[in-house]
């Protein structure tokens, strides 16, 4: 057994890590003291500035008690969801340089994993929830909604968990490394049903913002023919909104599709820096999720303005807005 190699630079729960005969790392104890990947600490920064822009939003959806619909629930599904996301990532950063062992390995993906799926099953909750605020709009604000959204919550996050335990539970690939994917410790398997479960939520989104720009359209051209045309106003509110739904979705797809492309088509022995390229953009999604869904929200902006202005009290009252009316 050679434990004389120098650290290898992919993370503890990248593939491309130095092994010995038995699994374990081996690791130079010199390099060990110096040696920080620049990736890592990319991940790390991420992980950080994630967890404090979900932070807040969290903090403001639990303390206003007017933040209660439907729609801010899924919000702070969503916020709770990339909060625990980028602890994750500052938690594996420090457990790379810091703790090293199979067993944290294993507890570090499989939280990770857990997170970053109910970060994605929590944005089809929210697509759900705005297809149903305009197929439904009558009824949108009964409790039959408010409980079909936790219904949602329960099944993703259940869901979530669940994929989160395979590689603690046994699913994984410190027993035979030849069956390890480009993200150790999971399986080849393994990565391929998460990858494989993202393209399905992909696909509902698309499907249902398609659903959504159709309905978008037709109201548009319902209210054009009730006032007998069709001013510019009702046309840059209907382009305002479709931009919106393609910047929603331009945007998701962006930051998670070459991550999961290379899922399927990469093996463990590729350089670990194209595991790197492709996780690290997945991760500005939980970074950009606050800014969409929450910060440019009129009713979180207020919340925002009363907790950092000091003003505890506003003049008139105010009713949340549907994810129609946004």
């Amino acid at each position: 057994m050679n434990a004389s190699g120098a650290v290898n630079e992919s993370s503890t729960w990248l593939e491309s890590e130095a092994l010995d005969g038995n699994g374990s790392i081996a690791l130079s104890s010199t390099a060990l003291a110096f040696h920080v990947n620049p990736w890592d600490i990319m991940l790390c920064l991420s992980g950080t500035v994630i967890a404090c822009e979900n932070a807040i939003v969290v903090a403001i959806i639990f303390y206003t008690p007017t933040l209660r619909n439907p729609m801010f629930v899924l919000i702070g599904s969503l916020a709770t969801a990339d909060l625990l996301a980028g602890i994750g990532l500052i938690l594996n950063f420090v457990f790379r340089y810091v703790i090293t062992s199979d067993t944290v390995s294993l507890v570090t993906v499989g939280f990770l994993v857990a997170s970053f799926t109910a970060s994605v099953s929590s944005l089809l909750a929210i697509t759900v929830d705005r297809y149903l605020s305009l197929y439904n709009a009558l009824t949108y604000f009964s409790e039959k909604t408010l409980q079909y959204v936790h219904l949602m919550l329960v099944g993703s996050w259940g869901a979530s968990l669940c994929l989160g335990l395979l590689p603690v539970l046994g699913w994984n690939c410190l027993d035979d490394a030849s069956t390890c994917s480009i993200v150790r410790p999971l399986t080849r398997t393994n990565l391929t049903l998460l990858a494989a479960s993202f393209f399905l939520i992909f696909l509902l989104m698309l499907s249902l913002y398609f659903k959504i720009c159709k309905i978008v359209c037709r109201h548009a051209h319902q209210i054009a023919l009730q006032q007998h045309f069709f001013t510019t106003s009702h046309y840059v509110a209907t382009k305002k909104g479709v931009s919106t739904l393609a910047i929603i979705l331009g945007t998701f797809g962006a930051s998670w599709l070459p991550f999961a492309i290379y899922c399927l088509v990469g093996e463990r022995e590729y350089p670990a820096v194209y595991t790197y390229a492709t996780l690290l953009p997945a991760t500005y999604n939980s970074m950009i999720n606050p800014i969409i869904y929450a910060y440019r929200n009129a009713d979180i902006q207020r919340s925002i303005c009363l907790l950092f202005c000091g003003c505890f009290q506003m003049a008139g009252s105010h009713r949340s807005r549907s994810p129609s009316e946004v």
